[in-house]
């Protein structure tokens, strides 16, 4: 939070904001600057009275392309574009750092939504992907590594391929659905990770092999407790192993449990907080 005390505090002397005093007061015995308060003499001046803040909402941050619900202790992020990990929630020391997804579509399946939509009491994420077979320059040319990207659109496109991914997150009870889909192109492996804040237990998962810190989710639930607080997530699939897909981002630091199957796909996992 070290980035948010000046603005914050700059904005609760200069709005008189009570809510945002609250927030600066919060922030200033750790990350006052006397620098900035040099520079800005304002900011030594009495901040108004704070104001509780709230702990029960749902809002959507157009302009930042973010969405946020916060119950309480239980609180759930959503990117809406430009970012894998488009999907985080925690409740106190269980911590979802994020979910992704992948799959080996020619090396460019990372899931990063194009855009996303609030529909049906959901937020939903798509990425559309499209990639061909290139077949050889005719008339024969000389290719090099200077006029490769400019020859390659030139070539013939055959056996063009096309997959839908599609990431919708709905809010259930204490917790959230996931329901992962891809489709178009068939039999592409693909993998789900949900990358958990280290410091837990986990249960209910395997080593996954050749990949150290990571675990598959093969069926039923996984549970992760920290900090007094636990998520339980579920049900599994493993129909293969593979972790690191083609053209996967690289694991995320901490726990990372895997779910996989083959396209087409589509799953749901549930995520409860306990």
């Amino acid at each position: 939070m070290a980035g948010y005390w000046f603005p914050l505090h700059y904005l609760a002397a200069h709005e008189a904001d009570p809510q945002l005093a609250t927030l600066a007061g919060q922030l200033v015995p750790e990350y006052a600057r006397l620098s900035a308060m040099l520079e800005y003499p304002e900011l030594a001046a009495q901040l108004p009275a704070g104001a509780p803040l709230p702990d029960d909402y749902e809002k959507w941050f157009g302009t930042i392309g973010l969405a946020r619900i916060r119950r309480g202790p239980l609180d759930a992020t959503m990117v809406f574009e430009g970012s894998s990990r488009f999907f985080s929630a925690r409740k106190g020391g269980a911590v979802i750092n994020a979910v992704r997804f992948a799959t080996s579509f020619f090396g460019k399946g990372q899931f990063i939504p194009a855009s996303a939509v609030k529909q049906g009491g959901g937020y939903v994420f798509r990425q559309p992907l499209e990639a061909p077979y290139y077949q050889p320059l005719l008339p024969p040319q000389r290719v090099t590594a200077k006029n490769w990207a400019a020859l390659r659109e030139r070539r013939r496109k055959t056996q063009v391929c096309n997959l839908e991914q599609i990431a919708t997150v709905t809010e259930r009870g204490a917790g959230f659905d996931l329901r992962i889909e891809s489709r178009g192109t068939a039999g592409v492996p693909l993998a789900i990770e949900v990358s958990l804040r280290e410091g837990g237990e986990l249960q209910g998962c395997r080593p996954a092999p050749h990949a150290e810190g990571a675990w598959i989710l093969e069926k039923d639930f996984a549970t992760y407790r920290a900090g007094g607080s636990e998520v339980r997530f579920g049900p599994g699939a493993a129909p293969h192993l593979e972790t690191q897909l083609r053209g996967a981002e690289p694991r995320l630091p901490g726990v990372s449990v895997y779910l996989t199957g083959y396209t087409p796909f589509d799953h749901i996992i549930s995520f409860e907080f306990r």
